[in-house]
């Protein structure tokens, strides 16, 4: 049985963006390069990326493109089996790269499926990640927390969640918290 782990971006309020979408403060952090040379070794362990559409459409105006040639982790991200969780999307190109195979229908069953064979990843898709969370289905929560507050924005929860704290790991001014679901 594979593991779903995901990764998430919060500010120190708890907001995944702002109350329109935008995650530029994001950008003016210079860690991100210590991160994803940390993170590879991991990510070379899994066997695919988990996106929801939302999600797929920032990744896909980024990732497959030359501008993120200079990235660490870019190569791996790019050759890696990508799904998309849609009910609107009719494809889902990756650049030159292998197209992301589209899921319909029920969030939770379509990663029970993923998860008998493979290891998951999930970055952003705020909707898809409490679905699963609420579901049971996430077995590693990793939060990249940022010292920044924007006072208002979409909340990273909108379900109730218990877990505890198996580490934390600081890159100049981010935090790193990674945390294991608790069932009681």
């Amino acid at each position: 049985m594979g593991k779903l782990f995901v990764q998430q971006v919060v500010t120190l309020d708890g907001y995944a963006s702002d109350a329109a979408g935008d995650m530029a403060y994001f950008a003016d952090f210079a860690e991100w390069d210590e991160i994803d040379r940390d993170n590879l070794p991991w990510l070379d362990g899994l066997d695919r990326i988990l996106l929801g559409a939302t999600t797929y459409r920032l990744f896909l105006d980024y990732w497959p493109t030359p501008a993120s040639a200079d990235e660490i982790i870019a190569p791996r991200l790019n050759a890696m089996p990508k799904t998309v969780m849609s009910s609107t999307l009719d494809a889902a190109p990756w650049g030159d790269f292998a197209p992301a195979e589209i899921e319909r229908g029920d969030a939770r069953e379509a990663v029970r499926c993923l998860l008998r064979t493979d290891d998951l990843v999930l970055w952003g898709s705020i909707s898809l990640m409490n679905t699963l969370l609420e579901a049971g289905l996430v077995d590693v929560l990793q939060l990249r927390i940022l010292p920044v507050t924007l006072g208002s924005g979409r909340p990273l929860f909108t379900v109730p969640f218990r877990a505890t704290l198996e580490s934390v790991r600081t890159y100049g001014d981010l935090v790193v918290e990674t945390y294991l679901p608790r069932t009681t």
